[in-house]
């Protein structure tokens, strides 16, 4: 294992640590009656939840539970430092107003055979908002009971004092030039006002397509000039490239989109057979543009999609080559679907019958992205594309690039820049 290898899966390991300890998995759903959990900026459905300190700017919260009665919900939200930990510091330091709000806006569905009750929320409130830059984590939970959590979701609130300036090209290395990408960054702190002691003091953290359990953490730059800082070691730099997310569009229940095998309508839910999927490392590439692994709740039947759309059994099938198992491994869907988390709720059933893996999943009306992921049956090693997407470097791909900053005495890392790029080469 390389050190690239072992400081990502180091980085997981603490990641799940410090949750475990404190019980507050990020975007994890601990009630199996919450479904759909939506949290992107207001208007944009297909955002990440981002907030400028001190802005405007707003988020939209959705989420559907399937008991169609009415709960009291109410959220708070939780500072943590760059690693997902909670930050060592009261709930009054980082929010001005009150500490936990009612969720009072819902609706049952409706003209539906699926029974639910929609809630929604705008965040944040003017009596209730953040007031300093970092990580935070949404927590919403029963009856002002905080330890009756329903879900987390993950958002950032960004102080810009940076210039942040990204590239994404390939990698000099040969044996990631042809599969992999490599990111080239530069933070400029002449305009940031803050005290640096030294460079290792800025903290660089970089995601490929929102995905957190893929995240790269770099603690010193490349090449130092002044208030310059140059990130280019390809050894922290370079990310798999994967190919572009499959589909499903879920978005009628009345008419089969083209990736439907079949469809029916018989008893409480809608039975959706999505086409059967194969490998496709061994495929010529093909660029679509696609979602880039996250989900919309969308409805072509003319209904809102919020609270007028029915909710589905989806059956996914796999095809391995050669309609065999694979030898020491799990196969897992993919995306945010799945909360970008290969657990027992995505790890596909091998049916020794027909040869093919299966996986059932319970989703509402929308357009879906999703992927196949697989990891060894008895090692700790990420999960990989490899053995069933395949890697092109010339996908596309979205990166987000965050920039941390703890001054000195501080019990918190501030997040200080932030910048998002595509990879879409010159085609």
């Amino acid at each position: 294992m390389n050190t690239r290898m072992r400081i990502l899966l180091t980085f997981h390991l603490s990641f799940f640590t410090a949750f475990a300890v404190n019980a507050q998995i990020p975007d994890h759903i601990y009630q199996s009656n919450i479904h759909s959990v939506k949290l992107h900026k207001y208007g944009d459905i297909y955002s990440y939840p981002v907030l400028a300190l001190n802005g405007s700017d707003m988020l939209e919260l959705h989420f559907d539970d399937m008991d169609a009665d009415v709960k009291n919900y109410y959220y708070t939200f939780q500072l943590c430092n760059m690693d997902w930990i909670p930050a060592n510091i009261p709930a009054f330091d980082y929010i001005r107003g009150f500490q936990t709000n009612r969720i009072s806006t819902y609706r049952h569905s409706s003209i539906t055979s699926s029974r639910y009750t929609h809630y929604q929320a705008n965040i944040p409130e003017r009596n209730s908002f953040p007031t300093r830059s970092g990580n935070y984590l949404l927590k919403v939970f029963l009856n002002d009971d905080t330890s009756k959590l329903a879900f987390t979701r993950r958002f950032l609130v960004v102080d810009n004092k940076t210039q942040v300036a990204a590239q994404v090209l390939q990698p000099f290395n040969a044996n990631f030039f042809r599969s992999h990408q490599r990111l080239n960054i530069g933070v400029n702190i002449s305009q940031a006002q803050i005290n640096l002691f030294s460079p290792q003091d800025i903290k660089v953290v970089m995601l490929q397509n929102n995905i957190w359990g893929g995240a790269q953490v770099i603690d010193r730059p490349s090449v130092n000039r002044g208030n310059y800082f140059e990130y280019s070691d390809e050894e922290f730099t370079t990310f798999p490239a994967g190919r572009e997310w499959r589909w499903i569009d879920l978005r009628s229940t009345r008419l089969m989109s083209d990736r439907m095998e079949a469809m029916n309508n018989r008893g409480d839910y809608p039975q959706v057979y999505v086409k059967p999927d194969g490998e496709r490392r061994q495929q010529i590439y093909v660029y679509y543009r696609d979602l880039n692994g996250i989900f919309s709740i969308e409805n072509q039947d003319g209904n809102n999609p919020y609270w007028q759309s029915d909710y589905a059994f989806v059956h996914f099938t796999y095809i391995p080559p050669g309609n065999q198992a694979y030898l020491g491994k799990n196969i897992y869907i993919f995306g945010e679907l799945t909360n970008y988390r290969p657990d027992e709720n995505s790890k596909m059933i091998y049916n020794e019958e027909k040869g093919v893996y299966e996986k059932t999943l319970f989703l509402k009306q929308g357009y879906y992205n999703y992927a196949y992921v697989t990891i060894p049956e008895k090692a700790s090693d990420p999960y990989t594309l490899e053995f069933t997407e395949g890697n092109y470097w010339g996908t596309e791909n979205s990166y987000m690039v965050l920039v941390y900053f703890r001054p000195f005495g501080a019990r918190a890392d501030e997040l200080i820049g932030f910048t998002r790029i595509n990879s879409a080469f010159q085609r």
